[in-house]
């Protein structure tokens, strides 16, 4: 008997398990955020989520792939969800209303307008960002549900625990529930309360992609991509300075991304990167809303990171680059929003633009309150100018201390290819 998996039969089904894998990385955020619109409710969407895919994995290679395989999902996940629903309201008068209200509509389109303001995972994020939810919980929520992130992932970028980001989650979504929270746009009046939330949990989800927190890869490319494309429906819906200005920094930092790594996956410094890699129509497309961010004369931190990442996108070569105009830049952004990750992006530019004994000053000075000791990259930052100034004892007590603390791959190679040749 020939091998299953060699017939025509055998290679169908393999392809439609292929295709159900693809659809599921591609599209299982946009049907849940569809689900969670149809059905009201987010467990029960994400109930309906595994349901629609199970099924998908049994009916695909039987009977083909349909035209539409999002609408699919998502009315097969709409369909078993108000089944299970009914079924469980005859036992539990509580879900009597939810039962009556994921029904109501059940011959309405299921396929949302991606293009307009009324996409459905921008209802989500809405949503998730709530004002009557905590701040945190409001960042943890978007993260988990819109994204798809883990809870591990979005602890790692809270330096916090697991089971304290799901508790946070689990309790934001019952303040939707029990508070009605609606899931639409905001009214047109309301918008510019709810961005500002919005705007920092599309730039911790690019963060995310654009540098991955742990794992073997140095980037993700969904999230990134994911984070611009909620950018670019921000702008259309608000087209606000910070909006600009967010999808800016992320266009000129994404445009970099073919040129930041080897073949191999191994890590490029900028300095040492091949700058024709780099991606031009993101690059005018950055520098295009800089410069319309600019001119409203309301300049916030996106836009002064933005324009950091546009001095570095203008620079031909390393030694094109303004350092002293980044230097501004980063002294404007400290006075904006103090941090000390930003006080270290900035010591590292003041080390670019006055010798790297200045840089290991400033970094010295913030390790010394207790500030940022446990974050690898400022260790690395410290080594790198450490090894410019000769001093390879510094800077290999540096990397090592980088290498304990780093936990993407890529990263510690880098780390680890350091230690070995200064030794």
């Amino acid at each position: 008997m020939g091998d299953e998996s060699t017939s025509p039969i055998g290679a169908a089904v393999a392809s439609a398990r292929q295709t159900v894998d693809a659809v599921y990385r591609a599209e299982s955020r946009r049907v849940f955020a569809t689900l969670v619109r149809v059905l009201g409710d987010f467990d029960l969407a994400e109930e309906a989520l595994h349901d629609a895919f199970a099924a998908a994995v049994e009916q695909w290679p039987r009977e083909g792939v349909p035209a539409n395989p999002r609408a699919w999902l998502v009315s097969a996940g709409r369909f078993r969800a108000i089944d299970a629903v009914r079924r469980r309201a005859r036992h539990d008068a509580s879900l009597a209303r939810l039962a009556e209200e994921a029904g109501r509509n059940e011959q309405e389109t299921i396929e949302p307008d991606e293009q307009g303001v009324e996409d459905d995972r921008l209802r989500l994020i809405f949503t998730c960002c709530h004002p009557a939810l905590a701040a945190d919980a409001r960042i943890a929520l978007t993260l988990r549900e819109v994204c798809g992130l883990t809870t591990e992932e979005i602890a790692r970028a809270y330096l916090t625990s697991p089971p304290t980001i799901a508790q946070r989650i689990v309790r934001a979504k019952a303040k939707i529930r029990d508070a009605k929270i609606p899931y639409q746009v905001p009214a047109l009046p309301d918008l510019p309360d709810r961005l500002e939330t919005v705007l920092h949990v599309v730039y911790l989800v690019f963060n995310e992609g654009y540098s991955a927190s742990s794992g073997a890869s140095l980037t993700r490319a969904d999230l990134s991509a994911e984070a611009i494309r909620l950018g670019q429906l921000l702008l259309e819906l608000l087209p606000e300075p910070e909006v600009m200005g967010l999808l800016a920094l992320m266009l000129l930092q994404e445009s970099r991304r073919l040129a930041r790594a080897t073949a191999e996956g191994e890590l490029i410094l900028l300095e040492d990167q091949d700058r024709s890699l780099w991606n031009r129509q993101q690059i005018d497309a950055g520098l295009a809303l800089v410069e319309r961010a600019w001119a409203s004369g309301r300049v916030g931190p996106y836009t002064l990171q933005a324009s950091i990442a546009a001095e570095h996108a203008r620079a031909a070569q390393p030694g094109a680059t303004d350092w002293s105009r980044i230097v501004s830049f980063y002294t404007l952004l400290l006075q904006t929003t103090p941090s000390p990750v930003i006080e270290l992006n900035r010591a590292v530019a003041v080390a670019m633009r006055d010798g790297p004994a200045a840089g290991v000053a400033l970094i010295d000075a913030i390790l010394a309150r207790g500030e940022l000791s446990d974050y690898h990259l400022a260790h690395s930052a410290r080594g790198a100018l450490c090894r410019r100034m000769g001093n390879l004892a510094e800077a290999r007590a540096s990397w090592r201390r980088a290498l304990e603390l780093a936990r993407q791959e890529p990263e510690r190679r880098f780390l680890e290819a350091r230690l070995t040749e200064t030794a």
